[in-house]
Order: C-alpha cells, then structure tokens, then sequence
C-alpha cells in the first residue's frame, strides 16, 4: 500500500525513487527520411516515329500535346529527355508501361530510370 501512495504522489520514476516528487516523460520523435527520387528519361532511337513519342508521354507522363512535343524534340536533339521525377516504385512502373507498350507497337524506343 505504502508503494501505491508514492506512486501516485509522483515519487517513482521508472520504477524507482526519484527524491523530488516529479517524473519525467521522454518522447523521441520518429526520423522520417524523403524518399530517394528517380529521373524517368526516354532514348532517342532512329526508328521510333515522332507520333508514337508524343502519344507515349500524353498517356504515360499525361503531359499536353505542346509539352510532349517540346519533349519528343528534345529526345531528337539532344538523345535523351526528361518525362518525369518520381519515386522508385513510380519511375519503375512507368518505365515498365512504356518499354511493354513500345514492344506491343513494335518499337524499339527505349525508357530507363536513374537516380536524381
């Protein structure tokens, strides 16, 4: 009984005798860490018409008509365009989408992921 008084009068902290009638709580707070992000990028190849680029970033990157043009033409000149950053899981899937999509139509455009 005598135990159960002390204890409500604070004295316990931990289990044990803190002399000062005061407990202490501490709380650590969880280290959350952003997620890593990945550049999705389409290789420019010299088979895969235009078109078939445009329609691949409006479907699967839902970029507009000018903006998928803008980016087709940077694959063009440049050998490599931006779709997209996203994350792992994200950039993994899309690149899946387009590479089976290219292979369904018989193209050999190619979509890769790198690290940002």
């Amino acid at each position: 009984m005598q135990d159960y008084a002390r204890r409500m009068q604070g004295d316990f902290e931990g289990g044990k005798e803190n002399g000062r009638g005061t407990a202490v709580i501490t709380r650590t707070k969880p280290k959350t860490k952003k997620p890593s992000l990945y550049r999705v990028l389409i290789l420019n190849d010299d088979y895969t018409p235009m078109e078939f680029v445009v329609h691949v970033l409006e479907r699967f990157f839902q970029k507009d008509h000018e903006a998928a043009t803008r980016i087709m033409l940077h694959v063009h000149n440049h050998g490599v365009g931006e779709c997209g950053v996203y994350t792992f899981e994200v950039a993994e899937t899309k690149v899946s989408q387009v590479m089976d999509f290219a292979r369904q139509h018989q193209h050999p455009l190619q979509c890769v992921m790198e690290k940002k």
